[in-house]
């Protein structure tokens, strides 16, 4: 699939991940501090009324230029926020001049479900009828992740958005991994 969309300019592929950010939990990292002064990576414990442990964020990396567009959902993903993302690139697709949007995608249930099947047959016929971006979708094999080139991408930025001792707001996370990615947050939040 990836050949056969780098052989057409007009194709946008993207290879599409989701990824939960942990306010609290800390990554596994290796770190160097001055003798004498131990860097330690504190974990703190959520208080029981607080909201938003860990944002959900939606990642596709455009493998022409190599970028990272994200978008984060509130709540567990579902086939609602995939929709949104889709949405987005789709629009990115279009102010580009693309033709065809080709997603590479693991196998989570909201990549799969009937809703986002029916979705994107129903948005085919009509972009074909209308002449719009048509959209493909391609599943990698299950359980291998490796070949997702956005995995990766995903430790990195769980170790540089990280803060080592005391609060991260979900603001915070948001602007740390938009300024990992040096990206702009293709939808800000959604809700369903």
């Amino acid at each position: 699939m990836k050949a056969q969309a780098r052989q057409h300019e007009d194709w946008l592929l993207f290879d599409q991940d989701e990824c939960w950010f942990s306010r609290f939990a800390q990554p596994n990292a290796h770190a160097w501090a001055l003798p004498g002064e131990a860097l330690r990576l504190v974990q703190r414990d959520p208080k029981r009324d607080e909201t938003e442990k860990a944002l959900a964020c939606f990642g596709a990396v455009r493998q022409d230029t190599e970028q990272v567009l994200v978008s984060f959902s509130e709540g567990q993903p579902n086939s609602e926020h995939m929709w949104a993302f889709i949405r987005a690139l789709l629009d990115l697709a279009r102010q580009e001049g693309k033709t065809v949007l080709v997603l590479i995608w693991d196998n989570a249930s909201w990549h799969k479900s009937r809703r986002i099947e029916q979705w994107i047959r129903s948005y085919n016929q009509q972009a074909k009828a209308t002449g719009d971006v048509r959209l493909i979708t391609h599943l990698l094999p299950i359980k291998s992740p490796w070949l997702n080139p956005i995995e990766p991408r995903w430790l990195h930025a769980k170790r540089c958005v990280c803060e080592p001792d005391g609060d991260l707001l979900p603001s915070e996370l948001r602007r740390r991994i938009g300024k990992h990615f040096n990206t702009e947050t293709l939808v800000t939040s959604f809700k369903v």
